[in-house]
């Protein structure tokens, strides 16, 4: 399920910490991972025939495809003229603590949804981290929240 831009500030604000348990029950699985894809085929050329290979992303990547559209926080929006998630995304050292829900689930939108037209984008977002800190900072919002709403 993909949510409309108008909508996704008070659908995202309402989920409960519950709602985001599936997504942050990867954290540890994340960082755990030693590899985010395999090759697959052959680069033999047999009977005149060239199969190039491939790579297969790890099963980690589907699970968190997965559970991101469950929820959901995939937003619709112009992500590909989204020059500001470009640049944060792009920023090694940019501090995910200091954007709102909302932001973070954005990034999370444009790496998705950037994949399917660059392959290898998603794999490439677990490689270096970027996922991994954006779920981080989306644990720590939500744990603070979580707590919050016990009160």
């Amino acid at each position: 399920m993909i949510i409309d831009e108008k909508d996704c500030k008070s659908k995202i604000d309402a989920l409960t910490y519950q709602d985001w348990q599936p997504l942050l029950a990867l954290i540890p699985k994340i960082k755990n991972i030693s590899k985010v894809w395999e090759w697959c085929g052959e680069d033999t050329n047999k009977e005149g025939v060239i199969i190039f290979p491939s790579f297969v992303p790890a099963s980690i990547v589907s699970q968190f495809l997965e559970i991101v559209y469950t929820i959901p926080i995939i937003i619709s929006f112009d992500w590909v003229s989204w020059d500001e998630g470009w640049k944060i995304a792009s920023d090694e050292e940019f501090d995910y603590d200091g954007i709102d829900l909302v932001t973070k689930c954005k990034l999370i939108t444009a790496i998705v949804r950037n994949d399917r037209f660059c392959a290898g984008a998603l794999v490439s977002a677990f490689e270096s981290g970027l996922i991994l800190k954006i779920l981080k900072s989306i644990e720590k919002e939500v744990n603070t929240k979580g707590t919050a709403d016990s009160y």
